[in-house]
């Protein structure tokens, strides 16, 4: 017994240190491929390992305050990000908003032909999907803006709530609905829809993702790291490639 617990000990002590465990990161599910991008400039510059939990925002602020592991979270709205904050959550002092997008109206290739948000209230388009608008950051912002186009009214009937903006592309895509308001940097990824067009003017909402460390981080210093990293000159211009804007300032 002695010399298996001797050779067990020399076995790990060759084994050498275990390695860290990965950086948890709670982003919303428009970020997938452009954080997946950032992930690999960050593995080849050195940096840790990170693994992502792609969900929309509410789902993850939902799952950060009851308690699920995650490192560093980024969503897309300063709603929800506010309910973790509340919550104490998250370390308000890591705080930044990290990014900026923008609202555009999608439709099939071959679909119903709309040019303008008023278009959205004829008869030909029957179904308009957003994210849930309770709920979801995009559709949150898509009937804010459909408000203050002063088109609502007209087109609440036609409105198919989805788990998120990622399920609101795929319905257009599907033919399942006839538009569908998602990310300007989310449509700009569909091969199977085309942008129709894209919010401006007074009625557009102001997009912004911020991130921040969750309070619970057992990896803090891992954490801040990740995040400078998302901000500083190697991640900016990723993020600027997939149609983000980019607020935080490089570092």
């Amino acid at each position: 017994m002695i010399l298996r617990a001797a050779a067990v000990c020399l076995a790990l002590a060759l084994a050498g240190p275990r390695a860290p465990d990965p950086l948890t990161v709670s982003a919303a599910i428009s970020l997938t491929d452009s954080l997946e991008a950032v992930a690999r400039a960050y593995a080849a510059a050195g940096g840790d390992s990170v693994r992502f939990n792609f969900a929309g925002s509410n789902v993850l602020a939902r799952q950060i305050v009851n308690g699920a592991p995650a490192d560093v979270f980024i969503s897309a709205d300063e709603a929800q990000m506010d309910v973790a904050e509340r919550a104490g959550a998250i370390d308000r002092g890591t705080r930044v908003p990290l990014l900026g997008n923008r609202l555009a109206a999608i439709t099939r290739k071959d679909g119903v032909s709309v040019r303008n948000v008023g278009d959205l209230v004829r008869g030909d388009v029957r179904r308009i999907a957003l994210g849930d608008p309770s709920a979801v950051p995009a559709g949150v912002y898509a009937r804010s803006y459909l408000q203050a186009a002063g088109v609502w009214a007209q087109v609440e009937a036609k409105i198919v709530p989805v788990a998120n903006v990622r399920a609101a592309l795929t319905v257009v895509e599907n033919g399942s609905a006839d538009v569908a308001l998602v990310y300007e940097t989310d449509a700009a990824l569909s091969t199977g829809a085309v942008t129709a067009f894209v919010a401006t003017g007074p009625a557009a909402p102001r997009i912004v993702y911020p991130a921040a460390i969750v309070a619970g981080s057992r990896q803090r210093e891992a954490a801040k790291r990740f995040l400078s990293f998302l901000t500083g000159s190697q991640a900016t211009p990723i993020f600027r490639r997939f149609g983000f804007t980019t607020f935080a300032a490089t570092r």
